[in-house]
Protein backbone atom coordinates (compact mmCIF):
# COMPACT_ATOMS: atom_id res chain seq x y z
CA UNK A 1 0.00 0.00 0.00
CA UNK A 2 1.51 3.53 -0.55
CA UNK A 3 1.94 5.67 2.06
CA UNK A 4 -0.26 9.19 2.19
CA UNK A 5 1.21 12.04 1.28
CA UNK A 6 -0.01 15.30 2.90
CA UNK A 7 -0.54 19.21 2.13
CA UNK A 8 1.86 21.29 4.64
CA UNK A 9 2.63 24.85 5.02
CA UNK A 10 5.82 26.48 6.50
CA UNK A 11 6.43 29.36 7.65
CA UNK A 12 10.61 30.21 8.59
CA UNK A 13 11.67 33.89 9.49
CA UNK A 14 15.06 34.52 9.11
CA UNK A 15 17.47 36.58 10.79
CA UNK A 16 17.10 40.06 9.22
CA UNK A 17 20.31 41.36 10.23
CA UNK A 18 21.80 38.90 7.76
CA UNK A 19 23.39 40.04 4.48
CA UNK A 20 21.06 39.13 1.24
CA UNK A 21 23.63 36.33 0.10
CA UNK A 22 23.00 34.61 3.45
CA UNK A 23 19.17 34.83 3.45
CA UNK A 24 18.97 33.97 -0.10
CA UNK A 25 21.36 30.83 0.64
CA UNK A 26 18.94 29.74 3.35
CA UNK A 27 15.52 30.20 1.45
CA UNK A 28 17.97 28.06 -1.30
CA UNK A 29 18.39 25.57 1.04
CA UNK A 30 15.20 24.95 2.36
CA UNK A 31 13.62 24.63 -0.80
CA UNK A 32 16.14 22.11 -1.96
CA UNK A 33 15.70 20.24 1.13
CA UNK A 34 11.97 20.23 0.65
CA UNK A 35 11.95 19.17 -2.95
CA UNK A 36 14.47 16.08 -1.91
CA UNK A 37 11.19 14.90 -0.23
CA UNK A 38 8.67 16.20 -1.42
CA UNK A 39 6.86 18.91 -4.01
CA UNK A 40 6.81 22.31 -3.76
CA UNK A 41 3.52 23.82 -4.86
CA UNK A 42 4.35 27.43 -3.82
CA UNK A 43 7.03 29.79 -2.64
CA UNK A 44 5.95 33.49 -1.61
CA UNK A 45 8.79 35.62 -0.04
CA UNK A 46 7.37 38.08 2.44
CA UNK A 47 10.30 40.03 2.95
CA UNK A 48 11.60 41.74 6.13
CA UNK A 49 8.96 43.01 7.93
CA UNK A 50 8.04 43.79 11.41
CA UNK A 51 8.57 41.08 14.58
CA UNK A 52 5.44 41.23 16.80
CA UNK A 53 7.89 41.13 19.84
CA UNK A 54 11.20 41.29 19.97
CA UNK A 55 13.45 37.28 19.77
CA UNK A 56 16.67 37.23 20.92
CA UNK A 57 16.82 41.07 20.40
CA UNK A 58 16.01 41.37 17.28
CA UNK A 59 12.81 43.16 15.74
CA UNK A 60 12.66 42.30 12.15
CA UNK A 61 12.69 39.46 10.52
CA UNK A 62 12.86 37.94 6.57
CA UNK A 63 9.88 36.43 6.40
CA UNK A 64 9.10 32.82 4.16
CA UNK A 65 6.18 30.61 3.06
CA UNK A 66 6.16 27.79 1.31
CA UNK A 67 3.10 25.35 0.38
CA UNK A 68 4.76 21.72 -0.35
CA UNK A 69 3.11 17.63 -0.32
CA UNK A 70 5.07 15.38 0.99
CA UNK A 71 5.48 11.97 3.33
CA UNK A 72 3.88 12.54 7.03
CA UNK A 73 7.53 12.46 8.77
CA UNK A 74 8.74 14.45 6.75
CA UNK A 75 7.69 17.68 8.80
CA UNK A 76 9.50 16.31 12.26
CA UNK A 77 12.61 16.29 10.04
CA UNK A 78 11.96 19.73 8.59
CA UNK A 79 10.78 21.24 11.87
CA UNK A 80 14.66 19.69 13.36
CA UNK A 81 16.66 21.20 10.57
CA UNK A 82 14.92 24.80 11.13
CA UNK A 83 15.80 24.41 14.57
CA UNK A 84 19.88 23.70 14.05
CA UNK A 85 20.47 26.13 11.19
CA UNK A 86 22.16 29.44 12.21
CA UNK A 87 19.83 32.34 11.27
CA UNK A 88 16.57 30.55 11.66
CA UNK A 89 14.62 32.57 14.45
CA UNK A 90 10.98 30.86 14.43
CA UNK A 91 9.09 28.69 12.18
CA UNK A 92 6.04 26.20 12.29
CA UNK A 93 4.97 23.67 9.55
CA UNK A 94 1.20 22.87 9.79
CA UNK A 95 -0.72 20.49 7.56
CA UNK A 96 -2.94 21.66 5.54
CA UNK A 97 -7.12 20.33 4.74
CA UNK A 98 -7.47 19.03 1.34
CA UNK A 99 -9.16 21.16 -1.14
Amino acid sequence: MAEAINKYETIFVVDATKTEEEITALVEKFKSLIEKHGEIEAVEEWGKRRLAYPINDLTEGYYVLVNFKSKPDFPVELERVYGITDGIIRDIVVRREED
